[in-house]
């Protein structure tokens, strides 16, 4: 097996090819990770909540990290990490746009808007959740891919 860095124009569109992720967020030195759907626009992954653990601690600290990754045959991998941080975009004039922006990017999929609102817990508590629409400022992003080592390796 040969592990190789990947370029960013390679990190970029492994992360636009994709639609789900694997979001990391830290509160109190404790790390909290979920899976979500997000659609890649300019420098900033675009994405949908309801209110709950992720987005509290993401407004306590706006550190994240985002791992998308992929997985082919003979055991072949490329993985990204994103480092980069939460905005949350609420719902005021000011930030219209942006939420506009948001909706046309994350509509343009099927069920874009799960897993972000579907919870484990009573129907009537989910219905009566605001909604969260936020980006993730992308400062920088690292990745590697994995392949098969060949005879002329």
């Amino acid at each position: 097996m040969i592990v190789q860095e990947m370029t960013r124009e390679e990190n970029t569109a492994l992360v636009s090819a994709q639609r789900l992720g694997r979001l990391a967020c830290v509160r109190d030195n404790r790390p909290y990770i979920v899976p979500f759907y997000y659609a890649l626009s300019d420098d900033h992954l675009y994405s949908f909540s309801m209110q709950g653990q992720k987005i509290d601690w993401m407004r306590e600290n706006a550190e994240v990290c985002v791992l998308v990754d992929e997985v082919g045959a003979n055991r072949e991998w490329r993985s990204v990490i994103v480092f980069g941080l939460f905005e949350e975009l609420p719902e005021t004039p000011q930030w219209r746009r942006d939420r506009d922006h948001a909706w046309s990017l994350l509509q343009q999929h099927a069920n874009w808007w799960e897993p972000g609102s579907l919870k484990p817990r009573a129907r009537g508590m989910v219905d009566a959740s605001p909604s969260v629409f936020y980006r993730i400022k992308i400062e920088s992003m690292t990745g590697r891919h994995a392949r098969a080592a060949t005879s002329t390796d």
